[in-house]
């Protein structure tokens, strides 16, 4: 794959591409640039929907992380990824859906415990289910759905 300028220059030295790898590297820098991408639907979606529309804070979070699971797919398999274990976009897109359930029960459970069982404020609660989530995500995709063919 080409040096893009979202991952460039880019050494063999870095700690982050002896971890991974330098194409590994990329994904990873990639996928948090279309994650950052997606977060700014997501918290944008739930703002809105929560704030000004008035929708209650744990459904409005399901239909903000909807929307951002959409444009996290999107550019996943247009620009992150460059190998595919699943070859029919359908079943990638439901399998890649899958993860995202699970991230999206991670995100509620935060958002719950640290909204109505701790008394946070929904958007400092949102920041922290943000870095679990995005582990998961990350690793659950490039390991299930993005690792190319053993």
């Amino acid at each position: 794959m080409h040096d893009d300028i979202a991952t460039s220059p880019e050494t063999a030295s870095t700690p982050l591409v002896s971890a991974l790898g330098a194409e590994g590297a990329h994904e990873f820098i990639r996928y948090l640039a279309a994650s950052a991408i997606a977060l700014l639907a997501d918290v944008g979606s739930l703002w809105l929907l929560t704030s000004v529309v008035q929708v209650p804070y744990l459904l409005s979070g399901a239909l903000a992380f909807g929307i951002g699971l959409v444009i996290v797919y999107v550019l996943s398999v247009r620009w992150v990824f460059s190998e595919r274990t699943i070859r029919s976009p359908l079943a990638e897109f439901a399998a890649f859906a899958l993860i995202g359930v699970v991230g999206l029960a991670l995100n509620e459970a935060i958002l719950w415990l640290l909204t109505s069982a701790l008394g946070l404020f929904y958007l400092v609660s949102k920041s922290a289910s943000i870095i679990v989530v995005f582990s998961w995500n990350f690793s659950a995709r490039k390991w299930l759905l993005f690792r190319g063919h053993a």
